[in-house]
């Protein structure tokens, strides 16, 4: 499956941004899906994923409660919805491709297609 991230850019701190990932190729209902970041210096981290449904979830504690991930398998694309955003939220965002479609456990290893990378980046 290849993918392809967007919606990145600055705001200010509080601000709200949404990013799309759209996904081609292999069958996108095959796959969970995630979101990761990695700012300058720090290594990529998940922040967020979601099951080929939508019925499962999983958000980093960096993020819980300001983020929201979401999926449309009718058109092929996942998004991620972060409020309430602050400064350290700053970095480039990476959309990923999970090797199963409902996995028990989220690992980062487990991701087998990335798209490329958005940036956000948000002033205090």
């Amino acid at each position: 499956v290849q993918l392809q991230a967007f919606g990145g850019g600055l705001v200010q701190a509080g601000g709200s941004l949404r990013l799309s990932c759209a996904a081609s190729g292999r069958t996108f209902s095959a796959y969970g899906m995630g979101w990761f970041r990695q700012a300058p210096g720090k290594e990529r981290e998940l922040i967020t994923a979601i099951s080929w449904n939508g019925a499962s979830t999983y958000y980093a504690d960096s993020v819980k409660g300001r983020f929201t991930i979401s999926r449309d398998i009718a058109t092929n694309t996942v998004f991620l919805q972060m409020n309430s955003l602050k400064p350290e939220d700053s970095a480039v965002y990476y959309c990923a491709a999970h090797r199963n479609p409902s996995p028990t456990v989220w690992l980062a290893r487990d991701f087998v297609s990335w798209g490329q990378g958005t940036q956000v980046t948000v002033s205090s």
